[in-house]
């Protein structure tokens, strides 16, 4: 082994050029001793780094952190043992950087808008990495307030945005001035192109482990992520890859795709795929820890817990090209494919998933009207989705797999495939009797509807949907039918359900 492999821990670099210069945070300042405020050093060698393209090498040690700064043509590499510690502006002497003043955001939700104020942040930085296998711990970041789900207190059911003023979303969404000083993100990038995120852990972090807007050319692999909210969330990103992660998210979605209006503009989501990947709605830790535990009851919105791989809510800009495949899903939702803003969902590919303990829906594709956007942002549509061999145990019985449009706007061309879906079973007469509302414009979530009226399959507002081998089954006795209809033209079982 050379002397430069003993200074990156035997890390390969992912730039070739950034070996022309190693710069250790130890020899730039840094004291990695969970007490000292090593933020300067960071940023410091980073800054040195970027000059010729470099490595900034992180040995084993904590390294207590407020925002580091990303630069161009910089890998980080933090070796075994290496930590990067969120440091809690409670208990420490600095702050996060501001959010940036970006004046009023009406159409997606505060954390969604702001990246400046991160552990790690980055604006258009190119030719960048941040490499493992260290963790990044993100204990003083905070997970409340931006991007919560509104609820009224009668019925939990989600408000919708439609028809507020914007004195009344200000009060519901915080604001710059509460967020002064605070982070709730580990990892933000705004923009930028080839990028790589390989090999580390992350813990607790925040509202978002890992926020990446309209970035390109993004590559994330074989993370480790076990946190308070959402793990990797991919807005209006493109040519994206995520492959060989493990994300545990009981409190909210794993592995997101969004098209919103952060960058103030329509951008889609497109030549995005997910590959590889388990996602999970363990207890908070016990992923990480490897004792997987399963005593937390329900989720923040009143459901069970989340961890589910899911396109949408913020769907302004639509997706083109999304491919999921050959991922696990345990004890946590199923697949969401939703649009509700006026985007365009097409040629998405789900194919080869695995299911155990599903604590909503299985599938759940949703086209609504909740329309958060400007005047004129209208209904969007889906069309052109495959789904292929996905096997699902372990199912709650209250909600089957659920494809439902809008009269009028119906969801097109759905291609079921050798699906296999096993389900508790227990449901009623009284459930089956049920014709739940269109609630057109109320957030999407398989719960939406409450009890479905099919214990398999309800499809209601969707044209030429084909299911080849399609296969139901129950644990338990349910009074309802496998599979319910409602204003769905063209849809075929082959072979026929027995």
């Amino acid at each position: 082994m050379t002397r430069r492999d003993v200074a990156l821990g035997g890390l390969a670099l992912p730039f070739a050029a950034h070996a022309r210069t190693l710069i250790d945070v130890r020899h730039v300042g840094a004291r990695g001793d969970g007490r000292t405020l090593d933020t300067p050093a960071f940023n410091a060698a980073i800054l040195a780094a970027s000059r010729t393209g470099g490595t900034v090498v992180v040995p084993a040690g904590r390294y207590l952190c407020f925002s580091i700064r990303l630069r161009s043509r910089v890998t980080i590499a933090l070796a075994k043992g290496a930590v990067i510690g969120a440091a809690d502006p409670a208990r420490h002497a600095g702050a996060y950087d501001l959010p940036e003043d970006r004046g009023d955001q009406l159409y997606q939700d505060f954390g969604h808008s702001h990246w400046h104020n991160s552990l790690i942040w980055g604006d258009d930085v190119e030719d960048v990495a941040i490499t493992g296998p260290g963790l990044i711990h993100g204990l003083g970041l905070t997970r409340d307030g931006p991007g919560a789900r509104w609820r009224s207190q009668a019925g939990e059911r989600p408000l919708s945005m439609r028809g507020m003023t914007a004195a009344e979303i200000a009060r519901l969404e915080p604001t710059a001035a509460r967020m002064r000083g605070l982070g709730n993100k580990a990892i933000a990038l705004r923009g930028g192109r080839n990028i790589r995120l390989s090999s580390f852990s992350m813990l607790k972090c925040g509202h978002f482990a890992i926020l990446a807007t309209g970035t390109r050319d993004l590559r994330i692999d074989r993370l480790t992520i076990d946190t308070d909210r959402d793990g990797i969330d991919l807005d209006c990103v493109s040519d994206t890859v995520v492959e060989r992660c493990r994300v545990n998210t009981p409190n909210d979605d794993a592995i997101v795709v969004k098209s919103s209006l952060a960058l103030g503009r329509l951008v889609p989501a497109e030549r995005v795929t997910i590959r590889d990947c388990d996602v999970s709605g363990f207890d908070l830790g016990t992923m990480l820890d490897g004792t997987r535990q399963t005593t937390q009851a329900l989720a923040p919105d009143r459901d069970r817990p989340t961890g589910r791989i899911k396109l949408g809510t913020e769907s302004n800009g639509g997706y083109h090209d999304i491919t999921i495949e050959d991922c696990r899903f345990t004890h946590c939702r199923g697949l969401a494919l939703e649009t509700v803003d006026g985007g365009v969902m097409e040629r998405v590919v789900a194919r080869r998933l695995t299911m155990t303990g599903v604590t909503t829906a299985p599938l759940f594709l949703r086209l609504g009207d909740r329309r958060r956007g400007p005047a004129g942002t209208g209904i969007g549509a889906i069309r052109d989705v495959a789904i292929e061999r996905v096997t699902a145990t372990g199912i709650d019985h209250r909600f089957a797999a659920t494809i439902a449009g809008l009269p009028g706007h119906r969801i097109e061309r759905v291609r079921l495939a050798d699906i296999d879906l096993t389900y508790a079973g227990g449901g009623t007469a009284a459930d089956a009797a049920r014709r739940p509302g269109d609630l057109a414009d109320a957030y999407p979530e398989p719960s939406m509807f409450g009890v479905t009226p099919a214990w398999g399959l309800w499809l209601r507002h969707a044209a030429d949907v084909i299911a080849k081998n399609l296969r139901l089954a129950t644990v338990a006795i349910d009074a309802r039918p496998p599979v319910v209809t409602d204003d769905a033209p063209r849809f075929t079982v082959t072979p026929p359900l027995t």
